[in-house]
């Protein structure tokens, strides 16, 4: 069974345009992410971004630091997710959105274990919310992902909501033991890209843990109120 990590990327971001080729102490924080989600137990990792002229830098990054990637509909983003899956041969997908370069590796694996010992259609932290914002992961068969790409007519742009909205597939939450939900680690805004920065300003590496950043915080309260107000969007 392929194991495909499809990580989104696309520099039209409407709060941060180009936030995913945003310097994050030295590296582009799509590097960032995609590190992170190579240490984990992925068969392979690819980059799924658009058609437009505008990400033609993102493509030539993935050239450049021999990443696979795949370009496909800029605001159809289940159609991209679809057809990249048929490319690279994934009977399992990994969702991945390039704006969380705090992603762990560990918890990929959760998921992904939680989702082969289960035998389901989809796993996700993201159904019952207890991790920080920003470590989100949804593992799901591709044949979960081929039935929403053909009757899905409402959530494309967000590719899984069909899956876990519609009552038509098996679902299991990944939940951690302590609510950690209100911690925003994601990059939406100038105020989260100072965040992640702070974080990796610290640990001058890639291979620390969430609970190396949890400790961290536990320092550093106050780097926590650097973007305690930013709104999250909601499907």
């Amino acid at each position: 069974m392929r194991t495909v990590a499809i990580i989104q990327a696309r520099t039209g971001a409407t709060r941060l345009p180009n936030k995913v080729l945003s310097d994050i102490c030295g590296k582009t924080m799509l590097e960032r992410v995609m590190v992170r989600v190579l240490r984990s137990k992925i068969t392979t990792a690819i980059v799924a971004t658009t058609r437009s002229s505008m990400d033609d830098a993102i493509v030539g990054l993935c050239k450049i630091k021999g990443w696979a990637s795949f370009r496909g509909d800029e605001e159809d983003v289940l159609d991209r997710f679809y057809w990249a899956a048929i490319v690279y041969d994934a009977d399992i997908v990994v969702r991945i959105c390039a704006d969380c370069p705090l992603i762990e590796p560990e918890i990929i694996n959760a998921a992904i274990d939680t989702f082969n010992y289960h035998k389901v259609d989809y796993v996700s932290n993201k159904l019952e919310p207890s991790y920080p914002l920003g470590l989100d992961v949804e593992v799901f068969k591709f044949g979960a992902l081929k039935q929403a790409f053909e009757e899905d007519k409402k959530y494309r742009e967000h590719v899984t909501p069909y899956i876990y909205k519609s009552g038509k597939f098996s679902l299991f939450p990944l939940i951690n033991i302590i609510n950690l939900s209100q911690f925003r680690w994601t990059v939406d805004t100038p105020e989260d890209l100072e965040f992640v920065r702070k974080i990796y300003g610290y640990f001058r590496r890639d291979d620390f843990t969430w609970l190396q950043v949890l400790e961290l915080l536990n320092k550093h309260p106050e780097w926590v109120d650097i973007n305690k107000n930013v709104e999250q969007k909601t499907v």
